[in-house]
């Protein structure tokens, strides 16, 4: 017949059509559910599912039903009893949105309000430019009563700020208030001023009216960030807040957001009980990527619990070092090499950390701190720092223990938003400190250490160095090398600057210490036998291959798994070619396969590289 239904009191889009044709909004449910007197005698009194049902058994009875078909379709069911929600039509309270919307657009316009990551703002505005008035009227027993009185004589609605005690047209004192109460959000978008007191002129509202940041996940833009706005703009002529940070959402393993009806949550309690407060923290700021969501489960914690334990493990090696020595002021200390370069690179961290704050990828701060503490810190310097403490004059171990500890001091500062209870406590245990951390001013960049290191030779030596400790390592790990197994090298340089070759030379204790050498040997590199061959820009390198190991073997089984790495790699790039798979999956599924052709492709350019070398071997 081609007709259709047109229902407008009982779905939206129905409602929508009937307003714009002008038709009757017909009501067929009472307000328990059942069906009212607007539809036939037969079906009053019944509830939805059992009207259907005897619907089509009449269409049957009568010869109009010619097929069933099952349909899959999404209906809005209540949360918390599963029960279906029909849409019905009734009286409600709206508020007119549009000025106020247009207001809220033209701050996003003149840049009073930005988003970070900025891509949220097109949410902000597709919503602010298609908006409708707002229904703040709900049927529930809690919340802020409607401001809204009825008078029983003449009909009159009289709103107002205060209980009206007579009609103000008629004189009747019989007024009765609305039963309904305020939409939640509409008690929530006054929350940036008039938790401050507002609207009274009071001190909380001149100091902290506007703030600063809004944090917020992206499933509440529309709901309270935008309403904040409008309802700052409306009342007081300010936005509430200038930045509006969008946090990641928190996930399960299995990419579904963490809600008690799946009872997939992780309670903070337990994570704090098992691995600490801060390590919760770490981790958190470690995985929240601007603008992804993060999954979690409990291992996951175990990554800040690794690194508060390094942090409490390095300081304990520190403090314990601090008997028999005296401590010197490090602003007098003439610093050699390493000593510099520590100090550039915390200086390079920090300005990173900072710019990272200020932009919100708070990720980045923390993995700058993570990076800079673990593996220049402690893996580098801490080390290269213990043959000067233990071989090193008296002298220089003063000086040596004295830039150590003005590190760690420095290192605690700027970790101490991340990770506050335990840089509190490690530092209170500093020698010399009289204040806690979060008195203090947070690190700044130095220009001037900047310039000196862009400048000096310190850098590019240490640079150099690492190369070559990172070339041996990865040599070893390609034969199969345990890394404390000691082992000759031959080393050679040929950088452009004599002073990075001479350091590298001078420093051979350390670079046996780092390189796990049992001797290293500066000549050429090249043609030793017995030796497998690196090398990269600057420098050269052939270690020594045990008599007890078959390099031949080790280069069939590299080149066994690279075959199947290749093939993993070819599998995974037919997925996301075939627009099928690209279509259809879940964008978690294809983001988890462009991750393994990425995973995929590094391991085979570390196997050719390791093939490249291994084939090189002279036997």
């Amino acid at each position: 017949s081609g007709a259709v239904k047109i229902t407008p009191a009982h779905d939206p889009h129905d409602y929508d059509c009937a307003s714009r044709h002008n038709l009757e909004k017909i009501n067929i449910l009472n307000k328990d559910g059942t069906l009212n007197s607007n539809i036939p005698e037969e079906f009053r009194g019944m509830d939805v599912l059992t009207a259907r049902k005897a619907v089509v058994e009449k269409l049957k009875e009568q010869g109009f039903l010619l097929n069933e078909k099952p349909l899959s379709h999404e209906v809005g069911h209540c949360y918390r009893c599963n029960t279906i929600v029909e849409p019905y039509l009734s009286e409600q309270w709206f508020v007119k949105m549009d000025t106020m919307a247009d207001k809220a657009l033209k701050a996003l316009e003149k840049e009073e309000i930005r988003f970070y990551p900025k891509r949220w703002e097109s949410t902000y505005t597709h919503w602010l430019s298609n908006i409708r008035p707002w229904c703040i009227s709900r049927q529930l027993w809690w919340g802020h009563r409607i401001p809204a009185w009825t008078c029983a004589d003449c009909g009159e609605v009289i709103v107002g700020k205060d209980d009206p005690i007579v009609c103000p047209k008629c004189g009747s004192k019989h007024l009765k208030q609305d039963n309904d109460v305020l939409d939640t959000w509409f008690s929530s978008w006054l929350w940036p001023f008039s938790t401050l007191g507002w609207p009274d002129k009071t001190p909380d509202l001149k100091t902290f009216f506007p703030t600063n940041t809004l944090v917020t996940a992206y499933d509440i833009i529309f709901f309270w960030v935008s309403r904040m706005i409008m309802a700052s703009l409306e009342f007081t002529g300010k936005v509430p807040f200038n930045d509006i940070y969008i946090t990641s959402l928190v996930r399960d393993k299995k990419g579904r957001k963490m809600s008690k009806s799946l009872g997939n949550g992780i309670d903070p309690l337990e994570v704090v009980k098992l691995y600490g407060a801060d390590a919760m923290r770490f981790t958190l700021f470690f995985l929240a990527s601007q603008g992804q969501d993060m999954q979690i489960d409990m291992d996951s914690f175990k990554l800040g619990s690794k690194f508060c334990n390094k942090v409490w493990n390095a300081s304990r090696y520190l403090l314990m070092n601090l008997e028999g020595r005296e401590l010197v002021d490090v602003k007098k200390i003439k610093k050699n090499t390493w000593a510099k370069w520590i100090y550039a690179r915390f200086n390079e961290t920090v300005k990173e950390v900072r710019e990272s704050f200020d932009s919100y990828r708070i990720n980045d701060a923390t993995s700058a701190i993570y990076d800079f503490f673990w593996n220049d810190f402690c893996a580098v310097y801490i080390e290269r720092a213990k043959l000067y403490l233990e071989k090193g004059s008296k002298r220089e171990q003063n000086k040596t223990i004295s830039i150590l500890l003005d590190i760690l001091s420095k290192s605690l500062l700027l970790m101490n938003p991340i990770v506050p209870l335990i840089s509190e406590e490690i530092y209170s245990y500093l020698p010399g400190t009289t204040e806690p951390l979060i008195a203090k001013k947070y690190p700044r960049y130095n220009k001037i250490v900047a310039h000196n290191a862009d400048n000096g030779t310190y850098m590019p030596s240490v640079q150099l160095f690492q190369k070559i400790v990172k070339g041996i390592r990865s040599l070893k790990s390609t034969l199969g090398i345990q890394e404390a197994e000691k082992i000759k090298a031959f080393v050679s340089t040929s950088s452009s600057s004599e002073s990075d070759s001479e350091f590298v030379k001078k420093e051979s204790e350390a670079l046996k210490l780092f390189a796990g050498l049992s001797s290293v040997h500066f000549e050429s590199a090249k043609g030793k036998e017995g030796c497998v061959y690196t090398g990269g820009q600057g420098w050269e390198c052939s270690i020594e291959v045990p008599p007890t190991l078959d390099v031949a073997t080790r280069l069939a089984k590299i080149k066994k798994d690279n075959d199947k790495t290749k093939a993993l790699l070819e599998g995974s790039e037919r997925k996301l070619s075939n627009p099928d798979f690209v279509n259809r999956a879940s964008e978690d599924a294809v983001n988890k396969e462009k991750e393994k052709v990425k995973e995929f492709q590094e391991e085979i350019e570390k196997a050719e590289e390791s093939i490249k070398i291994l084939e090189s071997w002279n036997k």
